[in-house]
């Protein structure tokens, strides 16, 4: 018989606690982030049920129609791109955003949230790997329009953000991991601000993120099974 959603969410719980230990950090220094992506609201409330509340999802349009059918305790991430025409709709249902990639997504972000009254939190999302496949700011580009990224009023910028190459192993990602932080502290070192945040590492390599610094996992196939595409 297959584990119920809440026995797998127990296991990443429990393995989320061991990477810490192992690394020497406190259990509640990384967050769990379930992917709820593809999900209906239905199996989403059984993973609210054992207590989780924070929920990523990837696209706006679905997360339209399954926020409003949930309790409003929950949590929202956006860890998939966000689209310039998405923004005002993106604002109100997500508390935090994983994906800005740019200084024009980033000021046009803070300018729709400060019309709104809003001050979501962002995670600059970095192609950490120079991948042509993937969203995200290069280091080159990042480095030059940090201090401009922080001077936004709308915006509580938190941290960074990647999704390291394909690997085999979970040891593969540990070089992007590791390059995240160092480029995070890097940009701390600059003064002025700072950034608590790494959202960094899913199903098959989150132990090691989490080693590597890690602040927030975004874990989802682990939980719910293989993908319920539609």
């Amino acid at each position: 018989m297959a584990d119920s959603i809440a026995d797998n969410l127990l296991e990443v719980r429990q393995r989320v606690e061991q990477a810490a230990a192992k690394a020497g950090r406190k259990s509640d220094d990384c967050e769990l982030l379930v992917v709820s992506k593809t999900w209906p609201a239905d199996k989403v409330a059984e993973v609210a049920n054992a207590g989780q509340l924070s929920f990523g999802e990837n696209k706006v349009q679905e997360a339209e129609g399954k926020v409003p059918a949930l309790p409003d305790n929950l949590c929202w991430h956006l860890i998939g791109h966000l689209q310039r025409n998405k923004v005002r709709k993106a604002l109100p249902l997500f508390d935090v955003i994983h994906s800005i990639d740019s200084l024009k997504l980033a000021r046009y972000t803070s300018n729709i949230a400060t019309e709104l009254k809003l001050k979501p939190q962002v995670y600059l999302q970095v192609n950490i790997a120079g991948e042509e496949s993937k969203n995200g700011y290069s280091v080159e580009d990042l480095r030059r329009d940090y201090d401009d990224l922080l001077g936004l009023q709308g915006l509580q910028i938190q941290g960074l953000m990647c999704i390291p190459p394909a690997a085999k192993t979970p040891e593969d990602a540990r070089p992007w991991f590791a390059a995240l932080r160092e480029l995070r502290d890097e940009l701390e070192q600059r003064g002025g601000h700072t950034l608590p945040g790494l959202s960094m590492g899913m199903s098959g390599d989150y132990p090691v993120a989490i080693e590597e610094g890690s602040t927030i996992v975004r874990v989802g196939s682990a939980i719910f099974g293989h993908r319920n595409y539609h």
